[in-house]
């Protein structure tokens, strides 16, 4: 319980729940647990029909989230919103009529709105003056979502361009399972793209993956102060003198 409570996890005595919320929200709490679910829906369901609806509809979710507790301007967010709504509208299209073509095309905007967010969440982070728990949840949703971004757009090459992703048919899953193996270069083998641009682009996730966990991750971690909780709270407390005896 100790230990919660140095991460500025507990509620304190006499705060609401309101406030508690909105603090944990702040420290990018909320964006954590979105782009959690956002995983396990691409994990649970194939990007085609209603499943590829409740997938767009849980990034956009996502993606929006993460604009406001960075905050971005209010008519970046507005932006945001109106893009998750056509992508959401553009894969019910294809539920409805079965157009691989609709999917494709939401599955990109989909990425394009992960790629704005995890910018503005980094630029966010990069500029804290102390290192606390909201910038290491910052920085962790942020690699993840690097990780989901590669995953609607491999969904999406397997939409638009001709023949499979990987040669063969996929099951539930499949792409977001291969987007984190490549983005952690755990490269398992069982999945691998049949062709271009899907080796330049999984090349791509490889470096950055490994670029982001080495200078920007283990920077912060290096620098944490546990107990700085929200934006630039102050510099870190100095240890408290000797007594002196007498």
């Amino acid at each position: 319980m100790q230990r919660v409570n140095r991460l500025g996890m507990q509620r304190q005595p006499g705060e609401r729940w309101g406030g508690f919320a909105a603090r944990v929200a702040d420290a990018y709490g909320l964006v954590l647990l979105l782009v959690i679910a956002t995983y396990m829906a691409f994990s649970w369901a194939n990007y085609k029909g209603w499943g590829g609806v409740g997938i767009a509809a849980v990034a956009g979710a996502t993606a929006c989230m993460g604009l406001v507790s960075a905050g971005a301007r209010d008519r970046v967010v507005l932006i945001a919103v109106a893009m998750a709504t056509v992508g959401v509208v553009l894969a019910s299209v294809s539920a409805v009529q079965g157009s691989d073509s609709s999917s494709g095309v939401a599955a990109l905007i989909e990425a394009l709105l992960l790629l704005q967010a995890a910018a503005v969440m980094l630029g966010t982070v990069i500029s804290e003056r102390v290192v606390g728990f909201r910038t290491i949840l910052g920085a962790i949703s942020v690699y993840i979502i690097l990780g989901l971004l590669f995953t609607f757009v491999y969904a999406a090459l397997e939409k638009l361009q001709a023949g499979y992703f990987f040669g063969q048919k996929t099951t539930n899953g499949d792409f977001v399972f291969f987007s984190i193996t490549t983005l952690t270069t755990t490269g398992y083998g069982n999945l691998v793209p049949a062709g271009q641009p899907g080796k330049m682009l999984s090349g791509l996730e490889m470096l950055i993956g490994q670029i982001f966990l080495v200078t920007l991750i283990a920077g912060l971690v290096s620098l944490w102060r546990p107990g700085g909780f929200g934006r630039g709270n102050g510099e870190p407390q100095k240890a408290a003198p000797p007594d002196e005896k007498g």
